[in-house]
């Protein structure tokens, strides 16, 4: 990685510890540390809260499979459902890459449905306390995509524009999609720094002020509207993700974003108007 006055040459290698043909890359890694700070808060929560410690067992599978299951199918259906409709085998490859975080988001969405049917628990409960767990996994899975030199910025001339030198697209005319071999926005590190705030706010909307027992989905209801705006914004500096979105008006993961950002809106007006009552210790 070499600094220079107006750039930074971006050339880290994604792979972190190969053997043979078996690699471990960062990617990878920074995943497995979301969902381990996921567990840790989690045990934490539930703790403080007074609930049996086996809820956290039940909790942890239910969001942990339906995020991955989520995140993959998301790729695959968003963004190249030709290819997958026609090679259904080709979704289970998850070594070819290809993870969608609305895809995740709708995917943890329902496995926390189905934790809180099976333990009797409000889905509110779930919703509000997710949001600290996912709220830093999604800086660390940005980081990830800065060690793989993906899903980074148009050209700018600012002094921390990055040149992605291990990516194809990086090379390509600005025309088509790329970067023209100029310095891009590492889009990255914009959003990775965005979701680290909302993380802090929220701990402090939940640590200090108690506001997932005092107001249920309050919580909840900020994450969205705020993550997503934040993704929503930031999405107009990205180069397109997929060859289908060159020359859209608003690419993908905008359009995604909408609707999570106005059933954020209506969850907080719902929760300043509403005390649902707080439930019974397990």
């Amino acid at each position: 990685m070499n600094f220079h006055l107006l750039f930074v040459t971006w050339n880290v290698d994604p792979v972190f510890f190969s053997v043979g043909s078996f690699e471990i890359r960062y990617y990878g890694l920074l995943w497995a540390l979301t969902f381990g700070v996921g567990m840790i808060l989690f045990i934490n929560m539930i703790k403080r809260e007074g609930y049996q410690e086996k809820m956290f067992d039940s909790i942890f599978w239910f969001g942990t499979l339906s995020t991955i299951i989520g995140a993959r199918l998301g790729h695959c259906l968003f963004y190249e459902p030709g290819y997958y409709l026609s090679h259904p085998i080709e979704i289970l490859n998850l070594r070819q890459g290809g993870l969608a975080s609305h895809g995740a988001a709708i995917g943890l969405l329902i496995g926390l449905w189905l934790f809180s049917r099976k333990n009797k628990m409000p889905y509110i409960w779930s919703l509000d306390r997710i949001t600290l767990p996912v709220s830093i996994g999604g800086a660390f899975v940005r980081f990830g995509n800065l060690l793989n030199s993906e899903i980074y910025g148009t050209v700018t001339t600012l002094p921390w524009g990055f040149n992605f030198v291990r990516d194809a697209a990086w090379y390509l005319p600005v025309a088509e999609g790329g970067s023209g071999s100029m310095p891009a926005h590492p889009t990255q590190i914009y959003e990775a720094l965005a979701y680290i705030a909302i993380f802090v706010l929220l701990m402090w909307m939940y640590y200090k002020k108690d506001l997932a027992r005092k107001r249920p989905g309050l919580i909840f209801g900020v994450f969205l509207i705020l993550l997503f705006t934040a993704r929503f914004f930031i999405e107009f500096i990205k180069n397109p993700q997929e060859d289908f979105e060159v020359g859209m008006s608003l690419y993908m993961g905008q359009i995604l974003s909408i609707p999570f950002i106005l059933a954020g809106i209506v969850i907080l007006i719902w929760a300043l108007r509403h005390k649902p009552a707080v439930p019974a210790k397990k």
